[in-house]
């Protein structure tokens, strides 16, 4: 699978539920690991895009399982269609969602409000909101990590 086609999927994985902008919003923060030039990511991705996507406990749809139960929503489970490849190309393009800003992380918190730090060790701050998302910046403290 190519690496263009494995972003695909993560970002179909991800956020196919949250919409176009959603998605582009996740392909945002993916591109921000990517980039991001200090860090975990920066220290163990090195900037290669396959390594930040297979970077353990960072995307739960390239998990086949989750607590020891299946996950039927994951990145071979579901193929791209061309909408995420779009996608894709935009992000790898360099282009970004603006009000994401410099967000590394995102999740649902399943609730109306974002938690003001994720995660929970400190290293982010609530950026916004997208939908079901919320997107967090990096503190101070990730730059240790």
């Amino acid at each position: 699978m190519t690496t263009r086609e494995l972003f695909a999927r993560i970002i179909r994985c991800e956020a196919e539920g949250e919409g176009e902008l959603g998605m582009k919003a996740v392909a945002t923060v993916t591109m921000n690991r990517v980039h991001v030039a200090y860090g975990e990511y920066q220290r163990i991705c090195q900037g290669d895009l396959r390594k930040v996507i297979q970077q353990m406990c960072q995307y739960s749809c390239y998990k086949t399982t989750i607590g020891g139960q299946p996950n039927p929503q994951n990145v071979w489970a579901l193929p791209p269609e061309q909408i995420h490849y779009d996608i894709a190309d935009w992000a790898l393009g360099g282009s970004i969602v603006s009000v994401i800003g410099e967000s590394l992380w995102y999740m649902n918190p399943f609730r109306p409000t974002c938690p003001n730090f994720f995660p929970y060790n400190g290293t982010g701050y609530w950026q916004t909101r997208i939908n079901d998302h919320c997107f967090y910046n990096p503190t101070a403290l990730y730059a240790q990590t």
